[in-house]
């Protein structure tokens, strides 16, 4: 077998990474207004994010009574990749995008309150380092505003402003949220912390690629692009065999 030049197996290793970006993709579940909590009525938007193309993916659910559905169903109203509903409390339920293949995002948990009041708090994880601040919301502005703050079932301390801000988080400040006031009592919400997100190793060079990889990269590339590697090692092997003529 002829051996390639490096140019040549350059513009190989190039041509299989541009098939192995046609097949990555992914997803994630975003709320609009970000909180896990809700007043029976108000509007919510539950949208799928996706890395390449959006088509084929849905807004599902498992509501609190175990109705596994998707938006458009019986509930919601699909918009694309997102889906718009105007929340009951038997919407209360773990809400989350799928593709049609089967594919997952993360897992949102929403909860319909027919109460007064409510908590604010961030609807998907948040990280290490970060502040947040959690507020207890009433359906009308009370003119006390004073909340009391639990976490876990336990007391944390009392605002008058209604509202507690933890400035730098960690990982202790992970788990069960809720707050009261003259008005009433909020539902209990999860509210995750992650790590840092870490920082990206350096870009590896191109004729480093591990063979598997290569390989897998040529599976998944499309029919047109591997006839052009095809073409593409073809000329170059005719290339080198000139230049050895010529030699």
């Amino acid at each position: 077998m002829r051996e390639l030049t490096p140019l040549c197996w350059q513009l190989l290793l190039l041509s299989t990474l541009v098939c192995c970006s046609l097949g990555q993709g992914g997803a994630s579940l975003s709320v609009s207004p970000d909180r896990p909590q809700f007043f029976e009525y108000e509007s919510v938007s539950l949208s799928c994010e996706v890395q390449g193309n959006s088509a084929g993916w849905r807004v599902m659910r498992n509501t609190s009574r175990g109705n596994l559905s998707e938006c458009s169903t019986d509930w919601g109203n699909q918009q694309g990749s997102s889906c718009i509903m105007s929340l009951i409390p038997s919407d209360s339920g773990v809400y989350w995008c799928e593709s049609g293949s089967g594919e997952h995002s993360n897992a949102v948990n929403i909860t319909v309150h027919a109460g007064a009041v409510i908590l604010e708090s961030p609807a998907l994880p948040v990280t290490e380092g970060d502040s947040v601040t959690l507020r207890c919301r009433h359906q009308v502005t009370p003119s006390d505003l004073t909340a009391v703050f639990y976490k876990d079932g336990s007391f944390i301390r009392t605002e008058t402003t209604g509202e507690m801000t933890i400035p730098a988080l960690s990982k202790s400040d992970e788990g069960l949220y809720k707050c009261s006031s003259s008005k009433g009592e909020s539902p209990e919400s999860r509210m995750t912390v992650t790590g840092p997100t870490p920082i990206p190793p350096p870009a590896v060079p191109v004729l480093s690629m591990s063979l598997p990889r290569l390989l897998c990269s040529l599976l998944v590339g499309s029919p047109y692009l591997l006839v052009t590697i095809i073409l593409l090692v073809k000329g170059c092997r005719s290339r080198a065999q000139g230049d050895r003529v010529e030699e």
